[in-house]
């Protein structure tokens, strides 16, 4: 492993390897470690959306595991990496049940596309948490009712946005498609000329 914290290694199932975080980290220390990753790792710092979606992940799972108080006094998971999905209501720290990488691209820049996203949610469901312009967390209404994170990845002018979906409550968790055409169709009714 080198200074990447395992970052190239697909294998590494404790989130705290990846984000280079030892025993006694907090979440604080997660968001920091996330944070810092992402300066030297995001496609926009010329580095790999893979590794990218890896520290999104650790950083995700790592939340979970503190939240839940299942980390160990050596700081390792006392849990599967496989966690269910959430068990907050805000759904702030959720496991994706289905992805679809990459799901679509849009004619336009990140910041544009996040914007565009944001708008499109009205009509969706509502935000639950943001990481402008990459990052959106969402809880979708019925008849589409999941959590939805959608990570906007810079493409040469354009966006790559990919689509992961979690069940919301007891509510069976729609198709993945489902939910891809809908942001496709609620981002096509748009006026773009205002982004």
């Amino acid at each position: 492993m080198g200074t990447s914290g395992g970052l190239g290694r697909r294998s590494v199932s404790d989130p705290f390897v990846v984000l280079g975080l030892g025993r006694g980290a907090t979440a604080d220390d997660v968001r920091a470690a996330r944070r810092e990753l992402a300066r030297r790792h995001h496609p926009d710092a010329g580095g790999d959306a893979a590794v990218m979606q890896s520290v999104n992940a650790a950083a995700g799972h790592a939340l979970r595991l503190l939240a839940d108080g299942a980390v160990g006094d050596d700081g390792a998971s006392t849990s599967p990496s496989d966690a269910p999905a959430p068990t907050d209501d805000a759904g702030a720290d959720w496991v994706p049940e289905q992805r679809d990488v990459p799901s679509f691209t849009v004619e336009a820049l990140p910041v544009e596309t996040f914007e565009a996203l944001l708008v499109a949610c009205a009509e969706l469901g509502d935000v639950e948490d943001d990481d402008p312009p990459y990052e959106l967390r969402t809880r979708l209404a019925p008849p589409l009712a999941c959590w939805c994170q959608l990570d906007v990845v810079p493409d040469a002018g354009s966006s790559t946005v990919s689509v992961s979906i979690a069940p919301l409550d007891d509510a069976p968790i729609p198709m993945i498609v489902d939910v891809r055409n809908a942001w496709i169709t609620a981002l096509n009714g748009l006026d773009w000329s205002s982004f």
